[in-house]
């Protein structure tokens, strides 16, 4: 498969699966339309690369679907000043999408391996405005917040409070939630004048979020 057809396959998806389910966020769209995300899943699955659904990776974890990646994203209520934390590095997709849209990205990976890859990546790529950190995401980096918006790729049992802590004023969380994965809700959590105000927007099956020691 040539470049050429993966940028047309990459159009397409923006329009089948993004537009079509209703993300309207232009900036999410032109992000999505710039990364190529065949750079992001293992050599076996380019060819699926931009299927509308999760992609295995190493280390037992996957790369989301790019509908719930953009869901996410358009939910987060970014401008292009945003600073913004991802817990949940994978492979770097979301990351990277993220970093088209935002002046800054931290990014936190539990698993060492996964994050020095994905550092790699992102730097040969060019996204030089995105930060990997090897770390227990549970707990987020308060050494950079307050945030404008967290996003969190991986289920917690409950709305992580070291994270809700680190959102500044009007700024957003985005988080599954949710102990069995056919029971999860994606959830939005705005603070507003020191308020926290949620909202459901739907069901999700994500990997679950694990704290303690990150893992080699």
């Amino acid at each position: 498969m040539t470049g050429d057809d993966l940028a047309a396959r990459r159009r397409e998806m923006v329009e089948r699966d993004l537009v079509s389910r209703g993300i309207a966020d232009r900036a999410v769209l032109d992000a999505f339309a710039e990364v190529p995300r065949e750079r992001f899943v293992a050599a076996a699955d380019v060819a699926a690369a931009y299927d509308d659904r999760p992609l295995p990776i190493d280390r037992g974890q996957t790369i989301s679907q790019p509908y719930v990646v953009a869901l996410m994203a358009q939910a987060a209520a970014l401008s292009s000043a945003s600073r913004v934390l991802e817990v949940g590095t994978g492979s770097g997709y979301a990351a990277a999408v993220l970093s088209r849209i935002v002046a800054r990205v931290w990014s936190i990976e539990r698993h060492q391996r996964l994050a020095i890859s994905a550092a790699q990546r992102l730097g040969s790529l060019g996204y030089d405005n995105v930060s990997v950190h090897c770390a227990d995401g549970t707990v987020g980096l308060a050494e950079f917040a307050p945030f404008d918006a967290i996003v969190v790729s991986a289920a917690a049992l409950g709305v992580p409070t070291a994270l809700v802590e680190q959102l500044g004023d009007r700024a957003t969380l985005v988080v599954p939630v949710g102990r069995q994965r056919r029971a999860q809700r994606l959830l939005r959590v705005r603070r507003v004048e020191g308020e926290l105000i949620e909202e459901d927007l739907g069901g999700v099956r994500f990997v679950p979020l694990v704290s303690g020691d990150p893992a080699r």
